[in-house]
């Protein structure tokens, strides 16, 4: 890993995460309607993180400029809390998408363990600690433990999506996959 930035409130102009940005959030839990959105992270693939604590108002021009570009794909493991988390909080819609939870269960049907943790392990041989999952986003100041934590959730992402994708294409499944990837942001407004 070369880095872990945090941004207070929104990214600085100018950061080009190219076509493809890796995309996580943090909440203060798993109620869309009631848990507040606290952290985006994202990440271009080259081992570093930008992780950017949002105030309470939402007023993020540049990172709303990067989630709603249609020419970047946004990568996501399980893209439909994010992406209507994002939906309510930021009032955006975020697209494209490529999900990597969708992805594994389309491709790895000899298993059921398709959370982030289990998917890091198998294809991009990362051991990931989810110590800190249930930690308080909503802190003024983070601790080094939880930077950790939300930078990881972003910076195996680009690795394990080309795994899943060669998997899809070999088992032929990849056209429903990206079916499914076009749907999230009609599940998010249904959400």
């Amino acid at each position: 890993m070369n880095g872990i930035t945090l941004h207070k409130g929104d990214l600085p102009a100018g950061i080009d995460f190219g076509p493809v940005v890796a995309v996580d959030t943090e909440a203060m839990g798993l109620n869309l309607l009631r848990d507040n959105l606290t952290l985006v992270q994202l990440s271009s693939g080259d081992g570093t993180a930008h992780l950017v604590q949002l105030d309470r108002d939402y007023n993020c021009p540049n990172l709303k400029k990067v989630l709603t570009d249609p020419k970047v794909l946004k990568l996501f493991h399980f893209a439909r809390f994010d992406v209507s988390m994002m939906k309510r909080w930021m009032g955006i819609d975020c697209a494209p998408i490529w999900c990597t939870k969708i992805a594994s269960k389309l491709a790895r049907t000899y298993t059921d363990r398709h959370g982030l943790k289990d998917v890091a392990r198998e294809i991009a041989g990362a051991d990931m600690s989810k110590a800190q999952q249930s930690s308080d986003w909503g802190s003024a100041e983070l601790t080094d433990a939880q930077l950790q934590y939300a930078a990881s959730d972003v910076l195996y992402l680009h690795k394990i999506k080309d795994g899943l994708e060669a998997m899809l294409k070999r088992e032929g499944r990849l056209e429903l996959a990206e079916a499914c990837f076009a749907f999230l942001p009609i599940r998010a407004t249904l959400d």
